[in-house]
């Protein structure tokens, strides 16, 4: 693992007084290598906490650009940045925070081209996509690749995230679930309507991807138990947090 410099080690500080993670866990976090689908709502504050965490390299992966609806929730991005790449925009608030953090950009969107061509060269794969044909494909690629994946959902005023391993086996010895035993299919197109069309509050993504940077952070450094086999739901305006556990389907969907 790459040492710490002297200042990287005054610049985590917090993070080494922890036993569960100390030294050698950020060590961990410095040669992770991350890829994060889309710098908007939910990729925002994965990328703003990962950086912050010292993740050595962070991947992003988005084709669009920054437009001025955008800011209420994507905090990433500021008013100077409208009209910007969200890939050039995201990675210039990066250094900003965090200089020891290597980015690469991709302006690209996901999907199995993409995966083939770029995810072997990272060991954990988030998802914070708007649909379910980005979700299916970065779920199948990450199960592909053998590396886990953080993936998450927001609404108007709730949201959803999970962790997938579906390569490995739980505790109990079954193999975990895939991403389609928890969604064997996606929902009718137009039951869903995206945020520009129902909105979101802007703050509900903040909460649902500073979760998904923490799931993160659990997975590279070993600590706790990540949400596994487990879907972690969120009511903002009831406050409510609740878990359901899912398993293996019998059979897999076929693809």
């Amino acid at each position: 693992m790459d040492p710490l410099s002297p200042e990287e080690i005054s610049r985590y500080h917090r993070h080494i007084l922890l036993p569960e993670i100390g030294g050698q866990g950020q060590q961990r976090l410095k040669s992770a290598r991350v890829l994060v689908i889309g710098a908007g709502g939910l990729g925002a504050p994965v990328l703003q906490y990962l950086a912050a965490a010292g993740v050595g390299t962070l991947g992003i992966a988005d084709d669009d650009r920054v437009s001025l609806s955008n800011l209420q929730r994507q905090v990433i991005h500021d008013t100077g940045t409208i009209g910007e790449e969200k890939t050039e925009s995201a990675a210039r608030a990066i250094a900003r925070l965090n200089p020891n953090v290597r980015v690469r950009r991709y302006e690209e969107r996901f999907g199995p081209a993409f995966a083939r061509t770029h995810l072997g060269s990272f060991n954990l794969l988030i998802d914070g996509s708007d649909n379910f044909d980005t979700r299916y494909a970065a779920a199948d690629a990450a199960e592909q690749a053998g590396i886990p994946l953080v993936t998450g959902a927001v609404g108007r005023f709730d949201g959803s995230l999970t962790v997938l391993k579906p390569y490995e086996h739980g505790p109990d010895g079954q193999q975990n679930p895939c991403y389609r035993d928890l969604f064997p299919e996606a929902p009718p197109e137009g039951l869903v309507p995206a945020c520009a069309e129902a909105g979101i509050v802007g703050a509900l993504t903040g909460v649902i991807g500073t979760l998904m940077a923490m799931e993160a952070i659990k997975l590279i450094t070993g600590v706790g138990e990540p949400l596994v086999g487990r879907l972690l739901l969120y009511d903002a305006l009831s406050a409510r947090f609740e878990t359901i556990r899912y398993r293996r389907r019998a059979a897999k969907s076929a693809r």
